[in-house]
């Protein structure tokens, strides 16, 4: 197992995920039919580009999940009991076809459960979009997605 029991987490700690992923138009679109949504605006370029954003832009949804299968590997392959709760979801900034997005985890807090069997671990994940053409911030990344994820861990020690 690759992922962190209750124990290992640290609060403050930030976890940049070294998986990267460079999201197509395919993917997009196979996810919007799985899903059944079929907003215009992730499918139909010609309906998009007369939006703001000029073209399809990738469901933000699919950003999300993304999201959280990146972070996995490194906080909770193999070692949780649930997904909680996905809080404070935000969209700051759209991501289009193309693009190549990065994610990392800063754990916010965590507990023990009430019984001291497990515990509950909150993580601020943030999705940043790499390097768009002299996009984004100083070091070239433009924040896409941010949320807090909240997980129920094993403990190692039973």
């Amino acid at each position: 197992m690759t992922g962190l029991y209750y124990e290992d987490f640290e609060v403050g700690e930030t976890i940049a995920h070294g998986k990267r992923r460079t999201i197509s138009e395919s993917d997009n679109q196979r996810f919007c039919d799985m899903t059944m949504n079929q907003q215009p605006l992730h499918l139909d370029a010609d309906f998009a580009s007369d939006t703001d954003f000029g073209e399809r832009v990738v469901n933000g949804l699919y950003t999300m999940s993304l999201a959280v299968g990146l972070t996995i590997p490194d906080t909770t392959e193999g070692t949780i009991v649930a997904n909680l709760s996905y809080d404070n979801v935000e969209h700051p900034s759209p991501v289009y076809h193309g693009d190549t997005v990065r994610v990392q985890s800063t754990v916010t807090d965590k507990r023990e459960t009430s019984d001291g069997a497990r515990g509950v671990v909150t993580m601020g994940v943030e999705v940043f979009v790499v390097d768009r053409d002299g996009e984004g911030g100083a070091d070239g990344e433009t924040l896409v997605c941010s949320f807090e994820r909240t997980v129920l861990a094993l403990k190692e020690e039973q």
